[in-house]
């Protein structure tokens, strides 16, 4: 009973960081759209075509459900092994999968939820070959394509299974689950952009902990007006 009250003011405080992540994702695609002297056009075209190829795949083309199990039964094995687990025997099938982990939190449970792995190796791969191939760097549109294509792909997937009542869900509370896999899908789209942009980590950390700066004075400003308006005992 107390964990659970422990994750739902988790939740709650998940919240205003769910928010400042969306004001620097919404930065990040300001710039992709719109700043000439960083990014041109074509960086913005290809992540939007990607989103619209996997559109087109998701309403006309079958299910690649396979590929999506694959991929989540792989996160909780990756998460098992990043908390100092172990995992075995994957299987993978049409209509499922499985995975035997040695550790099992909150973390491993819903990180098929809020990891992008595809995207995620999408943005490693391009991290490496900049860094072991430099003159690569003009073709950042490739990259982008695929991540656009990638991290959607994950979206429509995530919010089909979340449609559904997920036992996942259910154990840690629906607020500390949705706030917890909103603010890290944010997160991921937002680091795999920067990752293929001219806007550094350090100016996005910067942009994100001035969010977080705006949003407590906006809540400050917002109890103290409350407060005033009370009637005086």
């Amino acid at each position: 009973m107390k964990l659970r009250a422990v994750k739902f003011l988790t939740g709650l405080l998940l919240l205003p960081l769910g928010a400042a992540l969306t004001m620097t994702l919404w930065r990040v695609l300001v710039i992709l759209a719109q700043s000439p002297t960083r990014l041109p056009m074509i960086h913005a075209f290809a992540a939007v075509a990607g989103i619209v190829l996997w559109g087109i795949i998701w309403l006309f083309l079958p299910p690649l459900t396979r590929t999506y199990v694959l991929g989540h039964e792989l996160t909780h094995a990756l998460w098992s092994v990043l908390m100092g687990g172990k995992a075995s025997r994957l299987r993978v099938s049409a209509s499922g999968g499985s995975v035997r982990v040695t550790k099992n939190n909150a973390w491993v449970t819903l990180a098929p939820y809020f990891f992008p792995l595809y995207t995620v190796a999408v943005a490693v791969i391009w991290l490496l070959t900049v860094w072991l191939f430099p003159a690569v760097k003009p073709y950042a549109p490739v990259f982008l394509f695929w991540i656009g294509l990638t991290w959607s792909f994950h979206a429509t997937y995530t919010v089909r299974f979340l449609a559904w009542s997920q036992p996942d869900i259910r154990e840690h509370g629906r607020l500390f689950s949705y706030t917890l896999i909103y603010a890290l899908n944010i997160l991921s789209i937002a680091a795999a952009l920067i990752a293929v942009s001219t806007w550094s980590f350090a100016e996005a950390g910067a942009h994100l902990l001035n969010s977080l700066h705006l949003l407590a004075r906006a809540a400050h400003t917002f109890y103290e007006w409350v407060l005033t308006r009370l009637p005086a005992r």
